[in-house]
């Protein structure tokens, strides 16, 4: 594992566990991760918060006190009520640049984007592409978005696959 961050080992286990598992959920406990990886457990959380967010496909529920755990879901965009209530959380009214590249890597990782059509429309939501200040440039890349993802969700929208 030369060149890997603790960061990214605790999150390539993590998705491990998630494949291995049938339902595509894990609880785990923040404190036996901590000790497994030889951290303190605020690196645990760190992970999470930013590597096992909505927009990359992950809910992730936190119980704290008396053995707390972490509930961490992989949540299938092939479920279309799943997947609309998916949207709007994770897009809002406002998204940032980060954000949307984020989510256009996610329908890209679930087949409904190929590589081209993704770098094409981080392109069309960059931040040079969209002249506006804040908070006018992230409303309109989240209409910008919720527009492609309405797209990719009709019937007759072929799959990148």
């Amino acid at each position: 594992m030369e060149g890997k961050t603790l960061a990214d080992r605790i999150e390539n286990y993590i998705k491990w566990l998630l494949k291995s598992s049938a339902d595509g959920i894990v609880e785990l406990q923040r404190q036996e991760l901590a000790e497994r990886f030889t951290c303190v457990p605020s690196q645990i959380s760190y992970v999470l918060s930013t590597r096992f967010t909505i927009e990359r496909g992950y809910l992730v529920e936190s119980r704290r006190g008396g053995g707390g755990y972490i509930r961490i879901a992989r949540v299938p965009l092939n479920a279309e009520e799943r997947l609309k209530d998916w949207v709007h959380e994770a897009l809002g009214e406002y998204i940032s640049q980060e954000t949307a590249v984020e989510l256009l890597e996610r329908l890209g990782e679930e087949g409904l984007l190929t590589r081209r059509e993704q770098l094409l429309l981080a392109a069309a939501i960059n931040r040079q592409a969209l002249p506006l200040e804040l908070p006018r440039r992230d409303q309109v890349r989240a209409c910008i978005m919720k527009a492609i993802i309405l797209t990719l969700m009709r019937d007759d929208f072929p799959s990148a696959g």
